[in-house]
């Protein structure tokens, strides 16, 4: 294929994100119409040519998750109906890839149905980023690209505090991970806590394991919701007596009362990503930094396109 062949479209999702990536590649967006009946069923025509072409829809499964999936596999069926080459789902923000396996007896695993649904409708590719669990790459029958949004934070991160002691802060267990490769990357320390569940679902930190005397902490997560969880990390990390509190999550879901619990936190700032639009009540808050990953994902559909390795990007 050549570069002339990429075709990228965009859902209602997140128009902005997409015409970000289309001003990075230097193409348009395609055109395309995009509506919903009465009904609210969905509707949608292409309007232009895309036999034979190289298609790359940006539709993040966020909020309303259930009206942008369906969405997205008709937007695919009528791509694949329309005969394009190739059609390449670009989720940034991947919904229900938090139930990805039976925690509890009788429930379903909603991350593999999805993945279902998307191979069923046409997809042929999947671009995704900072899956809550990367094995659900596995769930997939299609090539997935799963990127991580590691350098957009670090570039940012390392400018907050040159001459200051930070250490990373993983807000539970499973988060060790990925709060040790951030660590490791700007020569910080690394600190856990130690958090337990409680029957509703509502978390409880127990301590903190590690040194945050007097540092400057960065409580690191891939997703925030209703901020429960961040609250109270901030809370415990600030009482061991870090010196300042920041918390990053690469998808900004904040649902709920996330932004008053953010408000009312220890935290001086929450960065997160553009994953997921924010709502405008959301990015007038002084407490929390968008960073973009436009270019980011525009460099990996470039590199999806001509045919190239994408492992750079896997940081």
């Amino acid at each position: 294929m050549t570069t002339g062949d990429l075709k990228l479209f965009s859902g209602s999702a997140h128009p902005e994100l997409a015409r970000k990536i289309a001003n990075f590649l230097g193409v348009p967006l395609g055109r395309a119409c995009l509506r919903r009946f009465s009904d609210s069923e969905v509707s949608f025509q292409i309007d232009e040519n895309i036999r034979g072409t190289d298609v790359f829809v940006v539709q993040p499964t966020c909020t309303p998750v259930d009206q942008h999936l369906i969405e997205l596999c008709v937007m695919v069926d009528a791509f694949r109906r329309s005969s394009a080459a190739r059609i390449t789902a670009v989720l940034p923000y991947y919904g229900y890839a938090r139930q990805d396996r039976k925690d509890k007896p009788r429930v379903p695993i909603s991350a593999k149905l999805v993945a279902n649904l998307l191979s069923a409708a046409g997809t042929n590719r999947v671009l995704t980023m900072d899956l809550h669990k990367a094995q659900i790459q596995g769930f997939f029958d299609i090539p997935v690209d799963h990127l991580f949004a590691a350098p957009v934070f670090i570039d940012y991160l390392a400018r907050l505090d040159n001459d200051a002691q930070v250490t990373f802060v993983s807000p539970d267990a499973g988060g060790v991970e990925r709060a040790r490769a951030y660590a490791k990357r700007l020569g910080a320390d690394l600190a856990i806590i130690d958090k337990r569940r409680s029957e509703d679902g509502r978390a409880e930190v127990m301590h903190v394991v590690g040194e945050v005397q007097g540092r400057v902490c960065i409580i690191q997560d891939d997703i925030v919701d209703t901020a429960g969880t961040l609250q109270q990390a901030a809370r415990a990390v600030r009482e061991n007596g870090a010196a300042r509190v920041f918390a990053g999550a690469v998808h900004g879901v904040l649902s709920g009362p996330a932004l008053q619990r953010i408000e009312d936190s220890s935290l001086e700032q929450l960065i997160v990503t553009d994953t997921i639009p924010l709502r405008p009540e959301l990015e007038r808050s002084s407490r929390i930094r968008v960073l973009s990953v436009a270019k980011l994902l525009g460099r990996a559909i470039q590199s999806i396109h001509q045919e190239t390795s994408v492992s750079s990007l896997f940081v």
